[in-house]
């Protein structure tokens, strides 16, 4: 199905995903629990491509007629699952800016307030 060539380069390729991948956990880049995911989607391209029965076998539990027909699905119901998990991710960190960007004007205000208290405690003193 895959001729043999093409197979082999194949497998580099995804030989130098894992390496990118680990580079970047390495380097910090990339959290641990954010890496899974792509993990994950390398070890499914990995699957198909070193046995690509699997790609029939999927196709025919779907029903999906013709091997790239399958292989386009499967590969946009990874980007979703990646787009999701992302916006996810984007969505949180949203939250927690808005919220110490609030903390910070609270405490800001309270740094203000304290200062004008000793102010005007050593304006006091002074007049004294």
């Amino acid at each position: 199905m895959i001729p043999s060539n093409l197979r082999t380069a194949l497998i580099i390729v995804i030989v130098c995903y894992f390496i990118i991948i680990l580079f970047f956990l390495k380097k910090k880049a990339i959290e641990l629990k954010y890496t899974l995911l792509w993990i994950l989607s390398g070890v499914v391209m990995g699957i198909m491509i070193i046995w690509p029965q699997t790609l029939i076998f999927i196709k025919n539990c779907l029903g999906i007629t013709g091997n790239m027909n399958a292989l386009f699905i499967l590969s946009i119901g990874f980007i979703i699952i990646i787009v999701m998990s992302i916006t996810s991710i984007v969505s949180k960190q949203s939250d927690k800016i808005k919220n110490l960007s609030q903390e910070i004007g609270l405490l800001e205000k309270e740094i203000r307030d304290m200062e004008s208290k000793l102010k005007d405690g050593d304006e006091i003193k002074n007049a004294i």
